[in-house]
């Protein structure tokens, strides 16, 4: 059996956070909360616009140590919440700081409605990689943690995820 990691970044409402639970609850393997060593402080319009700055910069925030060494992976699934049309700052941070030749990479990402490029930019950003499994997940648009993808899509997509391994 593969050995499967599940690294997300969650920053508001936890949604990404939540799916990646929901994701290792049923498959196993490791979870590896990622955040940056700077916290984003203020209030939510502050970080929407400092988040804002940061993509439209291409700034990579330094990131906290983590506590895996991902090349002990076989599949590493990663999970990032919709920051202006792409992934959080510091997923894209992550991503090129690893290597993933002959890894199976398994992006996926929340959205309150607008999901962007980030599916792209992720497969993107992890150079030597197999992708497999991309999924979108949609809460509310107000910015809170409804969840409107259906549960059964989600646990459809966990299935093909556990199929991997």
């Amino acid at each position: 059996m593969k050995k499967i990691l599940i690294v997300y970044y969650s920053w508001s409402n936890g949604n990404t956070e939540r799916i990646a639970k929901m994701l290792q609850q049923q498959v196993g393997g490791d979870l590896l909360k990622i955040d940056t060593v700077e916290p984003y402080s203020g209030s939510y319009d502050d970080v929407v616009s400092q988040g804002q700055d940061e993509v439209n910069r291409g700034y990579e925030p330094e990131i906290q140590p983590i506590s895996v060494n991902v090349a002990d992976y076989d599949v590493i699934a990663i999970g990032t919440p919709t920051w202006w049309y792409t992934m959080a700052p510091v997923v894209l941070t992550f991503l090129h700081s690893q290597n993933f030749t002959g890894k199976t990479v398994v992006p996926f990402m929340t959205n309150g409605g607008w999901p962007g490029h980030v599916i792209k930019d992720m497969k993107k950003a992890c150079k030597g990689a197999d992708i497999a499994c991309d999924m979108q997940v949609q809460f509310d648009s107000t910015g809170g943690d409804h969840l409107e993808t259906p549960t059964e899509q989600i646990e459809q997509w966990i299935q093909q995820v556990k199929a991997l391994l």
